[in-house]
């Protein structure tokens, strides 16, 4: 039997601008890459490309991942730790992942936004992975220009409808009803949420605190600071609720950062932890160094790494498969500083609704 030449041998630039209508330089622009091509005419040569078989793939052989971390300093240790796992996927696959860091604002049009160059090469890199805080405007222009990419959900910020973009999440949520539900069964009353609200991951975990409080017949309270700096967050939430003279037994920081300025607030203010009141964080990043040592909700970052990898390399082999919403489960971790609440007989105070408000 004698091989017949396959179609793909057969066609080329040529062919593929014909199809299309354009010329081969620009064809051989939308091959390289090149952003400068109006991603109408990119779409019409990779249709004509398709259409006569001809498997692009194999004329970029880059196998390149950008991770882009977007409004986050680079030391941030959540943040390093999903970089670690995306690294370490990347090499179990034999794909190559390049580090970016970016500053944009979440006010300026898509269109506009300056990205770095590297992002927008398609001969270098295939696809984008987005950690850090992300706004819509980026997921806009990207989709745009054509680039795949997945972004960590937890920190979007803005409304975005999520079937148009992979993501990946950290059931912070769940994990926020968790640790709430462990003070309460210590017999905490008077727990209240210290973060910043306005900013995703923290409002995420008061939504889960908020859901655990009120199944549970108690008011939601928290002290919100509206910055950036998790650790003044902290502090600052902390010496604000207790200057009200509001009761508190246990607070809730937003994340282990947030954490160790709750413990300067309070140490502060004279008091100790837990004999005094009780504190939980959420992320596990620093809570084992903090004394006493923190009980927190433990994320994952290095699983969300490696899940962003694996969802944005299927994305680039099946460009039309369903945009998929990935969220990995959290744990709780019981440290040093909780200590359950006695009531004046000396028994574990259980919250019933006769006498659970603030």
């Amino acid at each position: 039997m004698t091989d017949t030449p396959s179609r793909k041998s057969k066609f080329g630039l040529r062919e593929i601008a014909s199809a299309a209508q354009v010329s081969i330089a620009t064809v051989s622009r939308v091959l390289n890459g090149n952003n400068r091509v109006d991603p109408v005419i990119r779409k019409s040569v990779l249709a004509a490309a398709a259409e006569l078989d001809i498997d692009l793939t194999e004329r970029n052989k880059t196998k390149t991942l950008a991770f882009l971390l977007s409004n986050r300093p680079m030391q941030h240790v959540f943040h390093s730790n999903i970089l670690l796992g995306a690294e370490a996927y990347c090499a179990q696959i034999g794909w190559n992942l390049v580090f970016q860091s970016s500053n944009y604002s979440p006010q300026v049009a898509g269109k506009e936004l300056h990205v770095p160059k590297v992002v927008q090469r398609h001969d270098i890199v295939r696809g984008v992975i987005l950690a850090g805080t992300n706004s819509p405007n980026l997921l806009e222009l990207l989709t745009y220009q054509g680039i795949p990419f997945v972004v960590l959900g937890n920190n979007m910020m803005g409304e975005v409808e999520q079937p148009h973009y992979d993501a990946v999440f950290s059931d912070d949520i769940r994990g926020g009803q968790n640790v709430t539900r462990h003070l309460i069964s210590l017999g905490h009353r008077h727990i209240w949420f210290v973060g910043n609200i306005r900013l995703p991951w923290f409002a995420r975990c008061y939504e889960g605190y908020r859901r655990a409080m009120e199944e549970a017949g108690l008011q939601p309270r928290f002290s919100t600071v509206d910055s950036e700096d998790e650790i003044d967050i902290g502090y600052l939430g902390t010496k604000s609720l207790l200057a009200k003279g509001e009761p508190v037994t246990a607070i809730f920081a937003g994340n282990d950062p947030t954490a160790h300025g709750v413990y300067k607030g309070l140490r502060d203010s004279g008091l100790e932890i837990p004999d005094d009141v009780s504190v939980v964080g959420c992320d596990d990043t620093v809570g084992s160094w903090l004394y006493p040592s923190l009980t927190t909700i433990r994320e994952f970052p290095e699983q969300l790494g490696r899940k962003m990898v694996e969802l944005l390399v299927n994305r680039i082999a099946n460009p039309s498969l369903e945009r998929q919403q990935v969220t990995l489960p959290t744990e709780l971790i019981k440290r040093d500083s909780c200590r359950p609440i006695l009531s004046s007989e000396g028994i574990l105070a259980t919250p019933t609704l006769q006498n659970t408000m603030i």
